[in-house]
């Protein structure tokens, strides 16, 4: 794939190690040549947690346009999320998905398949006949309710060998919410989402799996009594892996604005939960960052907070905002961050590398411009943000998928 990588090694103890100074590799008929103190590789980035919104929503994204986001933003793998119509219940509707990916994306894109039929929590989805061509099984977007439909659901998919990845959300603890029940929502007349709807979740599944003993991943998790009950969990031997994204980590309910560009779920939580979320970077708790990428029209998220729906982009943004607001201050090390991208996710999900990487100029700074995006969606909390990186190439099996 590569002709030849000239560079200076300066994370040997990785499993993916990455490389800064001199790049030159020829692939695809094409060569590249990078020359620059601030251009660093990395291998390609694997984000667990998108949404592509192809089939059902393609007014949203297609799987066009997210994969090109996604080779923009330094990702080669990337897993969709199955909220889409129709639901990838059964091995046929999610061949659907699958025909498109084939058709149309530009990196390795591996599909969910639904844990309960239509993802409406009432009945199992057909896991045993999705199991090979499914990255996991998840219902994300809807926490499963049912205690008995989450245990048989883990049953089946330890017996499948495949992982449960699991949005937890209490229904009835919503009460209306649409932001985090904080200061900002009391101050705003706003009604606020409780942290309990989502660690109650998750300490009821991870009781479920000390009883089944399955594989199990925590989606976007955001407040600090998550992080304390995983931590206590991974101390006991249970088999729980867990993510958050990057707004998580950067903004808390401080930054609110009545604006949709900030309505994501779960929500922007406190000061204490961000602190406690980047702690949990730091000590291991929390295993990978994922970006929860999840694109809207303009319309749909021009209605303030209230109304508007929820998700953010973030897919393209991702490496520079963690750099430049963790790594450049000194809280996380850049050896840390690609662990948090690219062996971890990989690792737990059983993905191949691929010898894919990215080539990246650490010492360009811009400010975040949505009208850049190669996404279809443009809703960001990020806009007009400084930061620093730029990707200048990214390549996927052996083919130059994104070049500045």
């Amino acid at each position: 794939m590569t002709d030849r990588i000239k560079a200076k090694v300066i994370s040997p103890s990785l499993d993916a190690s990455f490389t800064q100074g001199l790049v030159s590799f020829f692939c695809g008929g094409e060569l590249g040549v990078f020359n620059s103190p601030g251009f660093v590789v990395f291998p390609g980035f694997c984000d667990v947690h998108v949404h592509f919104r192809e089939p059902g929503f393609s007014y949203k994204e297609t799987i066009a346009t997210g994969s090109r986001a996604a080779a923009r933003g330094g990702y080669t793998d990337v897993c969709t999320m199955p909220n889409l119509n129709p639901v990838p219940d059964c091995p046929e509707r999610l061949r659907r998905q699958q025909e498109l990916i084939d058709r149309d994306a530009c990196i390795h894109v591996h599909p969910y398949g639904a844990i309960t039929v239509g993802q409406k929590g009432e009945a199992l989805s057909d896991l045993a006949g999705m199991a090979e061509h499914c990255i996991a099984f998840s219902d994300d977007g809807r926490g499963v309710q049912s205690d008995d439909l989450m245990r048989q659901a883990m049953l089946e998919a330890k017996r499948l060998n495949k992982m449960i990845v699991a949005h937890c959300e209490v229904n009835e603890l919503l009460r209306g919410g649409y932001i985090h029940d904080g200061e900002y929502a009391k101050l705003h007349g706003h009604k606020g989402i409780c942290s309990e709807s989502e660690w109650v979740q998750i300490a009821r599944d991870l009781e479920l799996v000390k009883e089944i003993g399955c594989a199990y991943h925590v989606c976007h998790i955001s407040t600090k009594e998550s992080v304390d009950i995983i931590r206590k969990a991974k101390a006991e031997g249970v088999n729980v892996t867990c993510e958050t994204g990057p707004h998580y980590l950067i903004l808390d309910d401080s930054c609110l604005r009545e604006d949709g560009r900030f309505k994501m779920n779960p929500p922007l939580r406190s000061k204490e939960d961000r602190e406690a979320l980047v702690q949990g970077l730091l000590d291991g708790t929390i295993d990978m960052i994922a970006t929860d990428h999840a694109p809207h029209s303009a319309e749909e998220k021009s209605k303030g907070l209230q109304k508007s729906a929820f998700g953010i982009v973030g897919i393209e943004t991702a490496f520079p905002l963690l750099y430049t607001y963790l790594v450049k201050p000194g809280i996380l090390s850049l050896e840390r961050l690609v662990e948090l991208l690219t062996v971890n996710p990989r690792k737990r999900f059983g993905m191949e590398s691929h010898g894919d990487f990215t080539v990246w100029d650490l010492d360009v700074s811009s400010k975040i411009d949505p009208t850049e995006f190669l996404s279809m969606g443009k809703s960001t909390p990020f806009t007009g943000w400084q930061v620093s990186g730029k990707c200048m190439a990214t390549v996927c099996d052996g083919k130059i998928v994104y070049r500045a």
